[in-house]
């Protein structure tokens, strides 16, 4: 059996490495980590993954997300959203559930809960 050559990879992971700067919107139904820098909307079905290096600022819209670098805008997370001790997040957040590590900045409104992801 041959395998489809338009098949999407689950395991493959989309990167912006540190040094990259990317200037626009980004859409995507896998993973991504942003350890460069991102200025425009984030859109996928998968996971985000923001390092200690990354920044994005722009509206961010995803399955989960974990942040260790600097965000500032929108988020709207369907299932987790992780804030580590080095992230800097500026904006409004709406999540189904929502873990902030001591040392973490956060600067804007917060709603959780399962019924609030539908809004978006």
């Amino acid at each position: 059996m041959a395998k489809e050559i338009n098949a999407i990879n689950p395991q493959v992971i989309n990167l912006i490495a540190k040094g990259t700067k990317i200037t626009g919107d980004l859409l995507s139904d896998g993973d991504i980590r942003v350890d460069g820098e991102l200025i425009g909307n984030l859109e996928t079905k998968g996971r985000l993954v923001i390092g200690a290096s990354g920044k994005v600022e722009g509206d961010i819209k995803c399955k989960s997300c974990e942040i260790a670098g600097i965000q500032t805008g929108k988020l709207v997370i369907a299932e987790l959203l992780s804030l580590r001790t080095s992230s800097k997040v500026s904006g409004d957040v709406i999540t189904g559930k929502l873990s902030i590590e001591p040392g973490s900045f956060f600067v804007g409104t917060c709603t959780m809960g399962d019924e609030t992801t539908n809004n978006e």
